[in-house]
């Protein structure tokens, strides 16, 4: 049996939940670039993103969007006019079921700025959920673990970190928006 994924041009929408499985955000439309078994790769610009508690707000800059089926993060290429900024969300592997691209948030964030130096953000938040949640402390050595990695390809500018990666993908994304 093969996995299904979407396919390269199709809009579909990203949804991310709590770990008690509470909606947590949706992005209304983004454009598939790559979809394999293993990662999607995604783009969006000006889209609208509903909030758990139903506020809306659009998207500022075009973003290239980052999904792995085996790696607990996603990493978002945000462009703007001085340069990159990558957001990168400690989540699970992303779920595809034709509905949406689905994965559970887990607070904690790594921003890397255009020079590649980098803060993680939302310990304490991480913290707060973590016990309000009980994640079992598998969860908390993975997402640990997964910081680590993280920390480790913005170092060796690994993709998507590396110099040029996200200008290719993003002529990707105009060419299905002619």
């Amino acid at each position: 049996m093969t996995t299904e994924y979407p396919r390269d041009g199709e809009i579909i929408q990203i949804h991310s939940y709590k770990h008690n499985g509470s909606i947590h955000r949706i992005w209304q439309e983004t454009v598939v670039l790559k979809g394999t078994p293993n990662y999607i790769i995604a783009a969006n610009d000006r889209t609208v993103v509903t909030e758990a508690d139903g506020r809306t707000w659009i998207t500022r800059e075009p973003a290239i969007c980052f999904f792995y089926a085996k790696h607990w993060f996603n990493i978002i290429g945000m462009i703007r006019e001085d340069g990159v900024y990558y957001y990168c969300n400690l989540s699970s592997p992303f779920v595809w079921d034709k509905e949406a691209l689905k994965y559970i948030d887990y607070d904690l964030d790594v921003k890397i700025f255009p020079n590649m130096t980098y803060v993680l953000l939302d310990e304490d938040e991480y913290e707060r959920h973590r016990r309000e949640m009980n994640y079992p402390s598998v969860i908390d050595r993975i997402l640990k673990n997964n910081v680590e990695k993280l920390i480790s390809w913005i170092h060796q500018r690994k993709e998507p970190f590396a110099p040029d990666f996200i200008d290719t993908w993003y002529e990707k994304f105009l060419s299905y928006r002619k």
